[in-house]
């Protein structure tokens, strides 16, 4: 699978995107799974070039900050 993903909007009838939606879910797929293979699909059926890059090393995320403590009370002496 590709390391950088980018977005491609496309514009749909509801009633389509919805079916598309139920039919993908049925597949125990998501819509993006779908059209990619589509996508896909097409390049190889049309031997279109695909570019690829060499893979870049990923960049581990940024680990989440411990929630802070809060402070116990402070003694009486």
């Amino acid at each position: 699978m590709e390391l950088k993903t980018a977005r491609l909007t496309i514009l749909i009838d509801p009633a389509k995107k919805q079916a598309f939606e139920e039919l993908c879910h049925t597949q125990d797929m998501t819509p993006s799974q779908v059209v990619r293979r589509l996508i896909r699909d097409f390049m190889e059926s049309e031997d279109a070039p695909v570019a690829r890059k060499a893979a870049a090393p990923r960049k581990a995320a940024p680990r989440k900050a411990a929630p802070a403590r809060k402070a116990a009370p402070a003694r009486k002496r």
